[in-house]
């Protein structure tokens, strides 16, 4: 554990919902662990006691990613862990393969069809989800033509890389290959009646088009999706289809969402494990992204930088194709902030690349 989880409580401690088993984390709200096939090894997905239209069931609030060896572990759950009730909706929080990817298998009662049931999103990312799914990798990070033009505008110069990138084309639909055709949208300010909680719908921007975390009031429960992760920052990339976009500047305004919450409220996060200290880790984030930026002020002050640039600065490991995609895109976003503000101006040099200055030079 870093020094940063140890300012955290982690009231479970190290305990962990065995694959296809669930673990009570509040009354009626049970934890289980998706696994993924990327360093990030997991995703945390929610099972709630539901009743809807006099119907008793359950609400699964997101799903992972599409795979034969997932599907096997959510027929176990289906089979095992729903006493015998069936799901009646299934929530999602963002466009993102780890939570949306099954949704339309789940939703149409898995392998072997045992409900029909609407998809919960908002607008923002039911429409993402949808037009990657289709094939439109723009935008998606994961990779082809467009992505490949993008990163190497911004200084990524590796041929093996960018050919890796390049042939990326269907990695998002890979994962999603359908998305439901119908849903209901949730937006900002909803409450959604789950069972006996009314969960307070909280949009996102930065990490995602309009992510949508949940909280219950009443019993301080929040389900956090990727907003606010215990051990790792949310990733915000500034990506091909909106070359220009400010995003850290909106996940960091996102993040005053969260500060009226309780400080004594269970954070459940879509990686890593249920955490009470929600402030402090909201202070942690924006202290993280204040130093990174202080960094790439420096740099820039030093000599023109490109992304490419400042990626080895704020990322000292040793990244995969996958990573990369992501690091270059978060480089890209600190460096935005500052040209935004005013901070920094871009200038293009003659091998075509766009570097960062301080404004009055």
């Amino acid at each position: 554990m870093n020094v940063l989880e140890q300012q955290l409580n982690y009231p479970l401690g190290e305990s962990l919902p065995e694959p296809a088993h669930r673990l009570e984390v509040a009354a009626g709200v049970y934890w289980l662990r998706m696994p993924l096939p990327f360093v990030l090894d997991h995703i945390n997905v929610w099972l709630l006691r539901d009743e809807i239209e006099g119907q008793a069931g359950w609400t699964i609030v997101d799903c992972g990613v599409t795979d034969a060896s997932i599907k096997a572990l959510w027929e176990r759950v289906f089979d095992e862990h729903l006493d015998g009730l069936p799901v009646l909706r299934v929530l999602v929080t963002h466009f993102h393969p780890d939570h949306v990817g099954l949704a339309h298998w789940i939703c149409a009662g898995g392998d072997r069809a045992r409900w029909d049931v609407r998809l919960w999103m908002s607008l923002g990312e039911y429409m993402t989800a949808r037009t990657l799914a289709a094939g439109d990798v723009s935008g998606s990070s994961a990779g082809g033509d467009a992505a490949a033009r993008h990163f190497m505008l911004h200084g990524l110069q590796d041929a093996d890389a960018i050919a890796q990138i390049r042939a990326r084309k269907n990695y998002y639909s890979k994962l999603v290959p359908q998305v439901p055709a119908t849903y209901r949208r949730v937006r900002e300010g909803d409450v959604v009646a789950i069972g006996e909680r009314g969960w307070q719908v909280i949009t996102g921007f930065g990490h995602s088009s309009e992510h949508c975390a949940l909280y219950d009031a009443q019993d301080e429960v929040l389900i956090a999706g990727d907003m606010v992760l215990p051990r790792i920052s949310t990733n915000v990339s500034v990506f091909d289809v909106e070359p220009e976009a400010n995003p850290l500047a909106w996940f960091l305004e996102s993040l005053d969402h969260f500060r009226s919450l309780s400080p004594d409220t269970l954070v459940l996060p879509s990686h890593g494990k249920p955490f009470r200290g929600l402030h402090t880790r909201l202070a942690q984030l924006r202290d993280h992204h204040a130093a990174r930026l202080d960094e790439v002020r420096e740099a820039c002050a030093a000599k023109p930088c490109s992304a490419a640039d400042i990626l080895p600065m704020m990322f000292k490991r040793k990244l995969d194709t996958h990573q990369m995609t992501f690091a270059m895109g978060e480089a890209l976003a600190h460096l935005h902030l500052l040209w935004h503000a005013g901070e920094l101006r871009r200038v293009r040099g003659e091998d075509g690349v766009i570097r960062f200055v301080p404004s009055g030079i």
